[in-house]
């Protein structure tokens, strides 16, 4: 079958049809799909039934997957690769409103992008829809080049060449959660990324930024999060976002490294949701942060 792309936003975002994912991809399905992911960032596939080694073998062709973060809980799943964005425990029981997990993983909803706190940070998540509830749960995708071509020239100067610093404890604190050990937090250190990169794949400027960013790198803080916070106003303006509602086999591979995505609010005290997703890890990030690289 003849591998058909079409566009679903203005300025990103493809659904494609005609590749079944559960199979080794040949060569020339690898380079129409990448050369898909440098136009359009986020693509969409419907009907893909993939086990977990079957996604661990797709995040695989596409780069070098590093394993997600554990916070404080068994894995659910047989890979430690796999990220498991669900609402269940280690039994298949809905996690309580009191769980460290569940709090955790509130912080999915603010705009990010994945591994942005790691020093090598992410480069593509594919996210594979198991269970989704009735309503609610969506997820929504900002596109960060489209973002940075429509500032003006005086912003695009200004933020030319600025650094920021980067925690998965910054985002975790925007929602009050705190609740993590010394030895988590020296686990993972702060990093520091440009905030202006230019985009390997199209080699389009972009903005890099989204919730675990915390503040520019030698400006007075308080002026650095008004900058960041009127940045993210920008980029998530309806004009620049695709909401993407889940079905059952549903698999979405977006690109971090020009995008910003969130989950939305559902009922996950009775509806379980169960998605799994593998990032890959952008190698072009190696030197932002070289000494915790060489250290990890």
């Amino acid at each position: 079958m003849a591998i058909n792309i079409r566009q679903l936003h203005p300025h990103f975002v493809a659904e494609v049809d005609g590749v079944d994912l559960s199979r080794p991809l040949g060569a020339e399905t690898i380079k129409t799909l990448n050369d898909a992911i440098n136009r359009y960032s986020v693509l969409v596939f419907h009907g893909q039934s993939l086990d977990d080694d079957q996604l661990l073998a797709l995040g695989r062709t596409f780069g070098s997957v590093a394993p997600p973060r554990n916070h404080r809980a068994g894995h659910r799943l047989q890979h430690a690769e796999i990220a498991d964005i669900s609402n269940l425990n280690v039994k298949n029981e809905v996690r309580a409103r009191d769980d460290s997990r569940r709090l955790d993983s509130l912080g999915n909803q603010l705009w990010h992008s994945d591994a942005s706190f790691r020093p090598i940070s992410g480069a593509l998540s594919m996210l594979h829809a198991h269970v989704v509830p009735p309503s609610g749960g969506d997820t929504l995708f900002a596109d960060l080049r489209a973002a940075y071509d429509e500032l003006d020239d005086e912003t695009k100067e200004l933020i030319e060449g600025l650094i920021t610093e980067h925690s998965i404890f910054n985002s975790r604190g925007q929602l009050g959660h705190t609740d993590y050990t010394d030895a988590e937090r020296a686990a993972l250190p702060s990093v520091r990324h440009p905030l202006v990169r230019v985009h390997s794949g199209s080699k389009r400027k972009t903005l890099y930024m989204g919730s675990h960013a915390s503040h520019i790198i030698g400006w007075p803080q308080p002026e650095g999060r008004l900058l960041l916070r009127d940045l993210m106003e920008h980029a998530t303006q309806q004009r620049f976002v695709h909401a993407h509602k889940w079905q059952v086999g549903d698999l979405v591979l977006w690109d971090n490294r020009c995008t910003l995505h969130r989950g939305t609010r559902y009922n996950d005290a009775k509806y379980r949701r169960d998605l799994r997703r593998v990032t890959t890890q952008d190698m072009d990030s190696v030197q932002d942060n070289p000494e915790l690289v060489a250290a990890s």
